[in-house]
């Protein structure tokens, strides 16, 4: 069971989850899945965000393997 609240919408923001509610689920009732289902994803990606930016980097490169890269790099783009 889920808790009541109360929050305050500004009309574009009301009008753009009514559309949507009616647009997944065929009726304007439906707004509070709405909600639940995008602070969901929003939670899920800020939380795979921070563990990816917190995570030990799976490679490294230094600078002067990155300069002979970018050489040859610039040497097959010129070729063409």
């Amino acid at each position: 069971m889920g808790r009541r609240t109360t929050i305050i919408l500004d009309e574009d923001v009301y009008e753009m989850l009514v559309n949507e509610s009616i647009k997944r689920y065929g009726t304007s009732k439906a707004i509070s899945r709405v909600i639940n289902d995008i602070v969901r994803k929003s939670i899920g990606y800020r939380r795979y965000l921070r563990e990816l930016v917190l995570s030990e980097p799976q490679a490294f490169v230094d600078e002067e393997e990155f300069g002979k890269f970018r050489r040859e790099l610039g040497k097959r783009i010129m070729k063409r």
